[in-house]
Formats: C-alpha cells, sequence, structure tokens
C-alpha cells in the first residue's frame, strides 16, 4: 500500500461498532477508507461466548440493518449464505446467540479487504496533508511483516471500545484464579479443580458465568458463592416503553441537557443497562429448583447486600473480606478462585497521548463530544476524530448499545460524505422525552 495515498478515513480498532461503519462504507463508492485491528482477527468477547447466552438486542442490531436494511451485510443475509434461513425461521426467536452473532460478524470482516488485523496503531498526530489538507499521521506496527507502517488520512473514528474493570486495592491479584468475567472461558478449567469458587457482581456477565459454574459445581462439588453490593439479584429494564431510552429520539434529548443533569441522570438509569436479563434470572432459579429437589440442597449461595472489601493470599487459595451494608456486619470467608464480573471502563488510548493538549476535557477530565460524535480539539479546521462507545456521559445509555450503532454510523458517514448517503430518522418513539410544544387547538365556532 503506498504510504503517500490520503484515505478519507482510518478507523482504529475493529469491534462490531467499526465493523458495521467498514462495512456500510463498502456500500458507498466514493470513500476511501481503512480500518486497522491489533488483534489477528475478529473475535468478539471471546471469554464468554458461553453455550447457550444470547444477544440482549434483537437479531435487527445487525452491523447494518438499522440504517441499511437493503445491505448485503444484513445478518438474514449471513443466514441465506449459510442455508439457515429456516433454520431461523422455525427457531421463532428475537435474541440470537452470541457465538453465532460472533460467527456473522467474522463472516462479514472477511468479505471487506479494507480491513486489516494484526495492525497496531501506536501514535497518531496532526497534519498537514499532501493536498494542503489538515488531517492525521497514523504509525502503526505490522506485526506480520514485523515492520512500522505510515498512513495519512483526513479523519479517524476510534472505535477501540471498553476495557474490563476491576477495583483498584484487588489488581495486584490479578492472575491465573483471580480473574475478570471477560477471560472465564480461557480459564474455566481452574474452576473445576477448585475446592470453592466466588463470581462477584451483579450484571449479565456475572450471572452467566455463575450460572455455567454453577452447572461444572454439580460435577465437581465444589462450594460456590455469589455476592454483589447491589440491593438484588434484578432484572435489566426490559418493557417496550424503556427500551424506547435506547433511540435517536432520547440520545438527542440526553444531549441537549446541562452536563451536571446528565450525570445525575445516568445514576439512576443503571437497571436500563446494568441489571441481569430476566430470562437469565429465570433459567438460573429453575437450575436452582431442579438441583433442591428431594431437600438436595447444593453448595451454592447468593448474597446481595454485600460489598467484598478485601482479597489477600491464604495457603492455596484467597481470604476474602466481606462487609453487609444492611447488616453493617463484617465477615471472612476462604475461596480458591474468585471471578470478577464487575463491568468494563471507557478506555483513553495511549497513542493518542502525543495529542493530549490538542484535544477539550470537561471538568470531570473526560473528552467532550459534539452532537454528531466529533471530539471537541483545538486543532482547527478539517480533520475530525470520530468516537466509538465512548460517548455516554454525553449523549446517554445509549452509547453502548448494539442497537444504536448502525444509527451512530449512518450519522459519522454522512458528515465524513458531506451529503445525506443514509436517511436518519427523526422520530421513533411514541413518548417525549423533553417539553413538546404544542399548537393552541381551535375553539369550535357557535
Amino acid at each position: 500500500m503506498n504510504e503517500n495515498e490520503i484515505h478519507d478515513v482510518i478507523g482504529i480498532g475493529i469491534g462490531p461498532f467499526n465493523l458495521g461503519l467498514a462495512a456500510l462504507l463498502d456500500e458507498v463508492g466514493d470513500m476511501k477508507a481503512l480500518f486497522l485491528e491489533k488483534k489477528t482477527e475478529f473475535n468478539w468477547h471471546p471469554g464468554m461466548l458461553i453455550d447457550g447466552t444470547t444477544l440482549q438486542v434483537p437479531f435487527f442490531a445487525d452491523l447494518v440493518s438499522m440504517a441499511d436494511v437493503r445491505s448485503k451485510y444484513t445478518f438474514l443475509n449471513y443466514l441465506q449464505a449459510h442455508n439457515r434461513l429456516y433454520h431461523f425461521y422455525f427457531l421463532e426467536k428475537f435474541h440470537i446467540p452470541r457465538k453465532e452473532y460472533n460467527h456473522y460478524c467474522r463472516w462479514v470482516s472477511d468479505q471487506l479487504p479494507q480491513c486489516r488485523f494484526g495492525m497496531e496503531v501506536e501514535r497518531v498526530v496532526p497534519a498537514v496533508l499532501d493536498d494542503g489538507g489538515n488531517g492525521y499521521e497514523v504509525s502503526v506496527w505490522n506485526d506480520a511483516a514485523r515492520t512500522e507502517e505510515r498512513f495519512v488520512t483526513r479523519h479517524l473514528v476510534m472505535g477501540i471500545g471498553s476495557v474490563p474493570s476491576v477495583p483498584e486495592h484487588f489488581r495486584e491479584h490479578l492472575g491465573s484464579s483471580v480473574f475478570h468475567t471477560s477471560e472465564y472461558l480461557e480459564k474455566k478449567e481452574i474452576c473445576k479443580e477448585a475446592r470453592s469458587v466466588t463470581v462477584i457482581g451483579s450484571g449479565q456477565s456475572a450471572a452467566e458465568v455463575f450460572l455455567d459454574v454453577a452447572k461444572e459445581q454439580e460435577n465437581h462439588g465444589f462450594t460456590l458463592d455469589w455476592f454483589t453490593r447491589s440491593k438484588g439479584f434484578f432484572p435489566m429494564e426490559y418493557s417496550k416503553l424503556g427500551l424506547e431510552y435506547f433511540s435517536p429520539d432520547y440520545t438527542d434529548f440526553f444531549y441537549s441537557l446541562p452536563q451536571e443533569k446528565k450525570d445525575a441522570l445516568l445514576k439512576d438509569q443503571d437497571l436500563l443497562y446494568k441489571g441481569i436479563s430476566a430470562d437469565t434470572i429465570a433459567e438460573i432459579y429453575d437450575y436452582l429448583y431442579e438441583r433442591s429437589i428431594g431437600s438436595e440442597y447444593p453448595r451454592i449461595s447468593l448474597q446481595a447486600m454485600t460489598e467484598i472489601t478485601g482479597l489477600e493470599a491464604s495457603g492455596r487459595g484467597y481470604s476474602l473480606r466481606g462487609y453487609h451494608q444492611v447488616k453493617e456486619e463484617t465477615f471472612t470467608q476462604e475461596s480458591d478462585v474468585v471471578i470478577f464480573g464487575t463491568g468494563y471502563k471507557t478506555a483513553v488510548p495511549s497513542f493518542l497521548s502525543g495529542m493530549k493538549d490538542d484535544l477539550v476535557y470537561d471538568v470531570a477530565g473526560r473528552f467532550k463530544f459534539t452532537k454528531d460524535y466529533r471530539l471537541e480539539t483545538f486543532i482547527g479546521e478539517g480533520g475530525s476524530i470520530f468516537v466509538q462507545n465512548g460517548e455516554m456521559h454525553t449523549h446517554g445509555v445509549g452509547a453502548p448499545d448494539l442497537g444504536l450503532g448502525a444509527h451512530r454510523n449512518a450519522v459519522i458517514i454522512n458528515q465524513l460524505a458531506g451529503r445525506e448517503v443514509y436517511p436518519v430518522q427523526t422520530k421513533n418513539v411514541f413518548q417525549t422525552f423533553g417539553v413538546e410544544k404544542r399548537a393552541a387547538a381551535a375553539v369550535p365556532s357557535m
């Protein structure tokens, strides 16, 4: 590839959002795009591709459908290409297996030569392009060739996603038997050999890992505990009107609010995106019910309102310090394996370190974004940097939601192209989030 070639856009990171952008751009003839990913192939949360788990959004939340159902990269076209349309038709489910979603994404990535894997972005700096415009120089380590490559682009789209989050005071213990749920499948065998396993957290990942470990406990006999500091093992909000908060309409409403109101709202909306699906809760309960027939209660414990405050190595395992928040009591407990289902956090990429003084931050030190997903910068005209799934504090709870990915990509593509390539609908929900101004009703004449 010619290093002096000017790309219209370079995407950094190839997760579902940037892969969807690549797929939608592939059907736009006049855009020169390149997407770079340090991993050697597409693989979406491989540590959590547990048998029986599904997406938490309908299959329409694929890479492209919510922007263009006619695209050749839709999930339905994937099914047709794999002779699975009738299988899916008879399945009669909206929520598809997580393994199949991953296979679908890999199928799309294999068709897009502009997606290059094994390419780690090391540095991004502003640059004046050969045609006189403003853009960026991207330095990349090509792992296969063991060389550094250089690319130039008018615009960037960062799709770097989030990273596993483990409380700071536990990180020194991370290893083979203390790990985040994102590593579960690669370390699952350790659980089978343990005398005791502890799962910490109250979200979907913690619940799925707990259930899978519980099924192994039946055969291997270890004790299993599940702790969460939340008030209970509560379901995620999934009512039809609740789902409307994951819409472009709510994003527009949320973006218009002052930042202090946004931050307060997000604190009150945990169960929109942090709870457990009702189906998973039901499956856990049904499993425990089956295990308890004949008063044969398994050595499994679930305890809410409880924070694990400390962790120390002890013999071949660990000593956990816990605190019951309601009874205000402390306790200690031994465990050979500790699994943190403590979520994910937005990562600030190291390749932007050379540009930290060019970027605009809010009072909390977070990136500031325009409504159309651009980073605010001091660079001046041209050379936009768009961000995927890093804008929850400015755009609301829908930022990480797969169902809004294609919409966000439509907005970004329209800005890149300077025209409407993909129509963006303005009325998608039945409810009103702000104050709707109505014309006064006409008074009937007498």
